[in-house]
C-alpha cells in the first residue's frame, strides 16, 4: 500500500532531491530530572545531559528533546512554569543551557526544547498581576465572576471538569473571580483570545531560538482555547454515560474545551514564528506537537495548502491501540489508520512512548521490545524514542505512600496504579552501580528500578546481543537510503505475521518480518511478495532469533521465533547509493 507521501518521497529520489535534517530523523526524548545527575542532589540536570550527549550520537539520534526545563514550583514537575525565561536552579542556568547547546553543535545533533504554552504557574508573576487587575496582565488568564447559586453563592460559569479531576474552575479570593484551569488549580490557563498574550508566548520562542535551539515540541496543543463566552457564561459540556464519576474528566464529552477551531491557527502561527529563523539562517527550526485527539485534528495540524504548520504532528496510533494481547492484524490497522490519513507532502512519524505512558516493555510485553523498536526503526520518516526504551527498561512499581505524580496522588490507593506516571520516569539505567549509575547520591527523587544491575547501558555494550546493540544496528542501517527514501508495502501474511517491503528503485530492498504469535513461524516470502532472490542477508533481529547478523536466509522455508522481528536485505549489485544531507 503505497500513501501520497510515500509516493513523494520516491518522486524525490528520481529527481534527486535530499532529504532535509528532521525528514528521516530519529529524536530520543529526555526526562531531565531522570537522565543524569551530575552534582550529587539526586535529581538529573542539564550537565548530565551533556556529558552523555555522546551516548546519544552513537545511537544514532538527530535530535534531542528535552522534557520542561524551566523555572518551576515543580506542582507537575516543570509542566507548572513560573519563569519562561529561566532555567530550573535544579537542571542548571543559562551558562549550563549554553554548554548543552554547544555540544548538541559539536556532535551534530539537534535539541528541541519542550514549550508548554497552554497555562503558567500560579506563582508566575504575570497570575500575581493578573489576579490584582494591573495592565496589560488583567486578562491574560481566563477570568469569569460566576454565576448565582445557591444560596447567593457564586458557582462556576460551566460544567467543566480539570483532566486532574474535579472542576476545571478555581475561585481566586483576592480578585473575586474564578480562574480556568484544564490540568492543576495552580496551573492557570493563558487566554489566547488576548493578542498580547499571543506575542508575548511568541517572544518566549523568539528568546530560546537566539539562544541555538531546533526546534519545540508544544505540549497539550489540544487545549489552547475553548469555546467563548455566550450570555454571560459558557456552555455547558454534555455527559458522556463512561463514568459514574463526576470527578473524573471522562464524565464529560469535551466539546468546549477540547479542539477548538482557533487552535490550529495558533499553531500555524507558531511555525511562522520558526520558519522566520530557518530562513534566516538557511537552518530549518521544526515543531513537533502533542495531541491526544482523532487522526482527523491531529493531520489538521499539518497545515494546508496555504499555510504550513506542526512539521512533527506525533503520531500516537501504536501508542493507543496496541496492548500485550495485540496482534499482527492490529498492528497493521494501526499503521493503515495513520498512512491513510496522512496528507500529501507531509511526512510520517511513529511513536511507541513517552512521559505519560506505561513502556513497551510493560505495554506491549517484555519478549516484543525488539519487535516494536524494529518496527518503529523501519517505518517510513520519523521515529521518537523514550530515554531507556533503547536498552529494554520496564515500568518500575512505585506505592501509593510513595507515589508523588499528581496525577496518581489525587486519585486513591486503590486506583492510583491506573493514573501515576511515576513507574515511567525512574532514573535511566547506565550500569550496575549505585542508582544504576544515575546519582552519588544516597536518595534520589524517583529510585532506581529493581531490575537495574542486569539491564542497563554498561552489561548490554558488553553482551553478544542485547537490545542495545540491536537498536543501534537498527539506527545505523536506518541512515542508509533504502530505509530514508524506500517505497513501502505491507501485507498482512496472517492473524499474527506482518511483513512490509522497502523498496528503492536501482539501489535494493528490505523486508521486514513482525511475528505476533508467541510460537515460530514458517515464512513464505516469495508468495507474499512475489520473485525474490534465493537469499536475503539478515541486517538484525529480534534477541530471541538464533540467526547472526549478516547471514544469509532462505526467504522460502525460514522459521522466525515468536514474538520476534528480523530485518533482511538485498542489495542491487553495483549501485552508487543516494546521498542524504543532514
Amino acid at each position: 500500500m503505497k500513501t501520497l507521501g510515500l509516493l513523494l518521497a520516491m518522486a524525490l529520489v528520481g529527481s534527486g532531491a535530499t532529504l532535509d535534517w528532521w525528514e528521516h530523523g530519529n529524536f530520543y526524548q529526555i526526562y531531565p530530572r531522570s537522565f543524569k545527575d551530575s552534582d550529587g542532589d539526586g535529581i538529573g540536570d542539564l550537565d548530565g545531559i551533556t556529558q552523555n550527549l555522546a551516548y546519544l550520537k552513537e545511537l544514532g539520534m538527530d535530535g534531542v528533546w528535552l522534557s520542561p526545563i524551566f523555572e518551576s514550583p515543580m506542582r507537575d514537575f516543570g509542566y507548572d512554569i513560573s519563569s519562561f525565561y529561566r532555567i530550573q536552579p535544579e537542571y542548571g542556568d543559562l551558562s549550563a543551557f549554553g554548554r548543552l547547546v554547544n555540544k548538541t553543535k559539536e556532535l551534530g545533533l539537534r535539541l528541541i526544547l519542550d514549550f508548554v504554552p497552554n497555562h503558567t504557574s500560579d506563582k508566575h508573576e504575570f497570575f500575581n498581576l493578573s489576579v490584582h487587575r494591573v495592565e496589560p496582565y488583567t486578562n491574560y488568564y481566563v477570568w469569569h465572576p460566576g454565576v448565582e447559586g445557591p444560596n447567593g453563592t457564586r458557582v462556576p460559569p460551566s460544567n467543566w471538569i480539570s483532566v486532574f479531576r474535579g472542576s476545571a474552575w478555581e475561585w481566586n479570593d483576592i480578585r473575586k473571580e474564578f480562574y480556568l484551569h484544564q490540568f492543576l488549580k495552580e496551573q492557570p490557563d493563558l487566554n489566547y483570545r488576548n493578542p498580547a498574550v499571543v506575542e508575548e508566548m511568541k517572544n518566549v520562542l523568539r528568546f530560546w531560538l537566539d539562544r541555538g535551539v531546533g526546534g519545540f515540541r508544544i505540549d497539550a496543543v489540544p487545549y489552547l482555547f475553548e469555546s467563548a463566552e455566550v450570555s454571560g457564561r459558557y456552555r455547558d459540556e454534555p455527559l458522556s454515560r463512561a463514568t459514574d464519576d463526576p470527578e473524573n474528566p471522562a464524565y464529560l464529552v469535551h466539546t468546549q474545551t477540547f479542539d477548538q477551531p482557533e487552535t490550529f491557527d495558533m499553531a500555524y502561527q507558531w511555525r511562522a514564528v520558526l520558519d522566520e529563523y530557518s530562513v534566516r539562517d538557511n537552518n530549518t527550526r521544526i515543531m513537533m506537537t502533542e495531541g491526544y485527539s482523532t487522526v482527523d485534528k491531529v493531520v489538521e495540524l499539518f497545515g494546508n495548502s496555504t499555510v504550513n504548520g506542526s512539521n512533527i504532528p506525533f503520531n500516537f496510533q501504536l501508542m493507543s491501540i496496541l496492548n500485550k494481547n495485540s496482534t499482527a492484524a492490529d498492528f497493521a490497522r494501526a499503521v493503515n489508520i495513520w498512512l491513510n490519513a496522512l496528507p500529501a507532502g507531509r511526512r510520517s512519524n511513529w511513536v511507541l512512548g513517552n512521559h505519560d505512558n506505561p513502556r513497551i516493555g510493560t505495554r506491549l510485553g517484555k519478549n516484543k521490545i525488539d519487535l516494536y523498536n524494529i518496527a518503529l526503526q523501519t517505518l517510513p520518516d520519523i521515529a521518537v524514542t523514550y530515554y531507556g526504551e533503547e536498552i529494554g527498561m520496564l515500568d518500575q512499581y512505585i506505592p501509593w505512600e510513595k507515589t508523588i505524580d499528581p496525577a496518581g496522588c489525587r486519585t486513591s490507593p486503590e486506583t492510583f496504579t491506573q493514573y501515576s506516571r511515576d513507574p515511567v520516569r525512574t532514573p535511566m539505567q547506565w550500569n550496575s552501580k549505585r542508582n544504576a549509575g544515575f546519582s552519588l547520591a544516597n536518595q534520589t527523587w524517583l529510585p532506581a528500578s529493581d531490575n537495574y544491575r542486569h539491564l542497563n547501558v554498561y552489561q548490554q555494550s558488553r553482551a553478544r546481543k542485547s537490545h542495545l546493540k540491536i537498536f543501534k544496528q537498527l539506527t545505523k542501517f536506518r541512515k542508509g537510503p533504502i530505509l530514508s527514501l524506500g517505497d513501502f508495502d505491507m501485507r498482512l501474511v496472517n492473524k499474527q505475521l506482518v511483513a512490509y517491503q522497502r523498496n528503492l528503485k536501482n539501489v535494493g530492498f528490505v523486508v521486514v518480518v513482525l511475528n505476533f504469535a508467541k510460537q515460530p513461524q514458517r515464512i513464505n516470502l516469495p508468495s507474499v511478495f512475489g520473485k525474490l532472490p534465493r537469499h536475503l542477508q539478515v541486517v538484525t533481529s529480534s534477541l530471541q532469533v538464533r540467526t547472526a547478523d549478516r547471514s544469509r536466509i532462505n526467504p522460502r522455508t525460514y522459521r522466525l521465533a515468536g514474538e520476534s522481528g528480523i530485518v533482511l536485505l538485498h542489495r542491487h549489485p553495483k549501485r552508487k547509493p543516494a546521498v542524504l544531507r543532514n
